[in-house]
């Protein structure tokens, strides 16, 4: 979802507040030029972007410091501060790409398949999962015609299942790098200074944040499930500590996107966009939750219209019979519309009263995941998943 962005020139009292938060100030940096040559170092990066790099590490310290790994309420604490009017979302363009680092060292971010994002999904979903303690580096990387920031980092492993995006642990691997991740990579672009990539690593130089108890999940085969409340999970995915527990739309979103699920299993798009990426895409592009979907609709949308999308086994686009391109358009614009609509709600509300959001730790319907430990997690995949 996006919000309504504040000019970065407002001198707004929590923009003040963001500088108050860096170690030490920066005066303005002549402009940088887009490509740096091979012989510039780490200490040729200009007060910029170190004066970037500070106030994140900052305010990622301050909203989502270190915590025991399943401590449900730091999490939502640090969601509602990044997905709002934050230094990291202000940084982000218009679409992040987000993933682990390589198995390969010496592979580049173009020869690592990573999933695209939009930064309302990425700064609700995925980035709060991380805990951070500020300390950072910030250097150039020739090879990659960026500046890479490395912020030294946790992975809050021991969340009920609810709350991650999709259920990492459909592979080990994956879920065993999330586990013990020791720092959180932001790859910037020199020209804009917006955060073009961002990766979690388990090869960081630094020692772990905090002892890691590794947790075991069996994945049932669905990104979607329905727990032993009859309640649909990933809760996280359905803006559950996002919107406010009286959002006239939530439960509309959620109607909405089961059909539009319905059109897209239709015109064979659920078998690429989902989390195991069956095509490997190097470019992976979410569709198989309310949120993800929310974050992608635009894109969804023009590219139907324009016969980009589906692609057959050779990867090559083909347009819809025009039944289904008609049915799959009239769902994903309601969809859209609503989202919308939920998003000018919120907007609106925010001006008149404190948040209270959809869980139970602020006083709205009971959480879904209330009460969830980590050894508990049998009874929950136990629940034979349903896609939507």
């Amino acid at each position: 979802m996006t919000t309504k962005r504040h000019s970065r020139f407002t001198f707004s009292p929590a923009r003040l507040s963001r500088w108050a938060l860096a170690a030490c100030a920066f005066a303005a940096a002549p402009a940088f030029p887009a490509s740096p040559g091979a012989a510039d170092t780490a200490a040729a990066v200009p007060p910029a972007v170190q004066q970037m790099a500070q106030e994140i590490a900052a305010e990622l310290a301050q909203n989502c410091p270190v915590a025991p790994a399943g401590d449900v309420g730091a999490y939502n604490t640090c969601r509602q501060a990044l997905f709002a009017d934050s230094v990291l979302r202000e940084h982000l363009p218009k679409f992040v790409l987000w993933g682990r680092q390589s198995k390969d060292p010496q592979a580049t971010l173009r020869q690592t398949n990573l999933t695209q994002f939009a930064p309302d999904v990425w700064t609700n979903m995925y980035a709060p999962l991380f805990m951070f303690n500020g300390k950072h580096t910030v250097q150039w990387v020739p090879e990659e015609k960026r500046f890479l920031v490395r912020l030294e980092a946790a992975f809050r492993n021991r969340l009920p299942p609810g709350q991650f995006p999709y259920p990492f642990w459909h592979e080990e691997a994956k879920w065993s790098m999330y586990q013990s991740a020791n720092a959180f990579m932001l790859w910037v672009d020199p020209a804009t200074q917006k955060i073009q990539a961002a990766q979690f690593t388990d090869r960081a130089p630094n020692a772990p944040l905090q002892a890691v108890q590794p947790v075991q999940h069996a994945f049932e085969g669905s990104w979607l499930w329905t727990d032993a409340q009859g309640r649909t999970q990933p809760a996280v995915t359905l803006f559950d500590g996002v919107y406010r527990a009286e959002n006239p739309y939530a439960k509309v979103l959620d109607r909405q996107y089961r059909d539009l699920a319905l059109q897209l299993r239709e015109s064979q798009c659920t078998k690429c966009h989902v989390p195991n990426n069956p095509d490997k895409m190097s470019r992976l592009v979410l569709l198989s939750t309310p949120a993800h979907a929310a974050g992608e609709i635009e894109r969804l949308i023009k590219s139907v219209k324009e016969d980009r999308m589906p692609m057959d086994e050779f990867r090559l686009s083909y347009a819809l019979p025009e039944e289904n391109k008609k049915w799959l358009l009239e769902r994903a614009e309601a969809f859209r519309a609503t989202v919308s609509a939920a998003q000018a709600w919120e907007q609106q509300q925010a001006a008149l009263r404190p948040r209270q959001l959809r869980t139970s730790a602020s006083g709205g319907s009971p959480s879904p995941t209330e009460g969830w430990q980590p050894a508990a997690a049998s009874s929950i995949n136990q629940q034979k998943g349903t896609h939507p």
